[in-house]
């Protein structure tokens, strides 16, 4: 039988294998000598790398921030930053549709916050990401056509295939914010009485206590959030807009550096589509589906499938395998030491 940190250990490297199998198979199918050739690594490739390193710290600032505001200033800023490290590290070890909000409870209150406020803090930067996607999408529509963010479609199956999967799931964003909202901000007992109602039906009744409890944390959150002021709502959802366009940004940086001709705009959008359609995978942390994803969705407007590959290894690298690393790193400060008090 396998120990809890035997699961971990496999957890870990699981995801890193799938990653380096899909890498593996397009480099054999997409990469040449040439490829190399295609890039040049000059003074403009290596200020676009830094440029990357810089955004994806702006997308742990923008998380670190969120976590301190919403926590009334009760975490230092390095106690944020490692919630917001631990629960990208999650993310990196859990399917895409668990993500690293699963544990943000546990992380929270072994930084000394309560675990009734720590599912109430989650709950609120759970409705402010999916916010952020269901506010920025008809933005994104307004500025670039459906056919420059899909393609052209036509006979190609698989741009017709991200067209079709992208709506789905933005629909389901649309769906789960809504509920979020009206139980958050309008009508939490309501909300919590009519889940417990669709969970008392007999196929649904083995979750219905999980979702009585869930429904009780609705309350609860909705109590505190609609208490607060609107500076702080301003803050929040600032933070949470600059974690994520800072994610997207990392990809324009890369493409400022190696592909400079493709339109910022048009990368930007896509990596809105990108980000959404990450949701559903179901290897650990998009492995495999993201590089293929990239490698795919992207070579259009690089013009070689060879030289997708290698900025979508850059991105992975910066975006995820950082993570991996320093989550493991971190791992210790949580499982083997004793919870914080509520005082640095």
């Amino acid at each position: 039988m396998a120990t809890p940190k035997g699961n971990l250990t496999l957890r870990i490297i699981l995801p890193v294998l799938i990653g380096l199998a899909v890498v593996a198979w397009l480099f054999h199918d997409d990469f040449n000598a040439r490829v190399w050739q295609s890039l040049t690594f000059d003074r403009r490739a290596i200020a676009a790398l830094a440029a990357a390193v810089v955004f994806m710290a702006g997308r742990d600032f923008g998380l670190s921030w969120r976590f301190r505001t919403i926590t009334d200033g009760q975490l230092s800023w390095r106690r944020t930053f490692r919630v917001d490290i631990m629960c990208a590290f999650t993310s990196a070890i859990t399917p895409s549709a668990v993500g690293g909000s699963a544990l943000a409870v546990f992380y929270l209150n072994r930084e000394g916050v309560s675990v009734g406020r720590a599912t109430t803090l989650t709950l609120t930067t759970l409705l402010l990401d999916e916010l952020f996607f269901v506010v920025f999408c008809p933005l994104l529509f307004v500025l670039l056509p459906s056919e420059a963010l899909f393609g052209s479609g036509g006979n190609d199956l698989f741009l017709d295939s991200v067209q079709i999967a992208f709506w789905l799931v933005y629909s389901g964003i649309v769906a789960y914010t809504v509920l979020l909202f009206c139980g958050i901000l309008l009508w939490p007992h309501k909300v919590e009485r009519l889940l417990n109602r669709i969970f008392d039906l007999r196929p649904l009744r083995r979750w219905s206590n999980s979702v009585a409890q869930t429904g009780h944390n609705i309350v609860e959150t909705s109590a505190w959030v609609r208490s607060c002021s609107a500076r702080w709502w301003l803050n929040v959802f600032g933070a949470t807009v600059v974690s994520w366009f800072s994610r997207y940004l990392v990809v324009n940086a890369l493409f400022w550096g190696f592909v400079p001709a493709a339109s910022g705009l048009l990368v930007f959008g896509r990596q809105f589509v990108v980000w959404v359609l990450l949701m559903i995978s179901p290897t650990p942390g998009g492995s495999g589906v993201s590089e293929w994803l990239f490698t795919t969705y992207y070579g259009d407007l690089i013009g070689s499938a060879g030289a997708a590959l290698v900025l979508a290894m850059f991105w992975r690298l910066l975006s995820y395998y950082v993570y991996l690393v320093a989550g493991v790193i971190l791992l210790p400060s949580y499982f083997g030491k004793k919870k914080k008090k509520n005082h640095e």
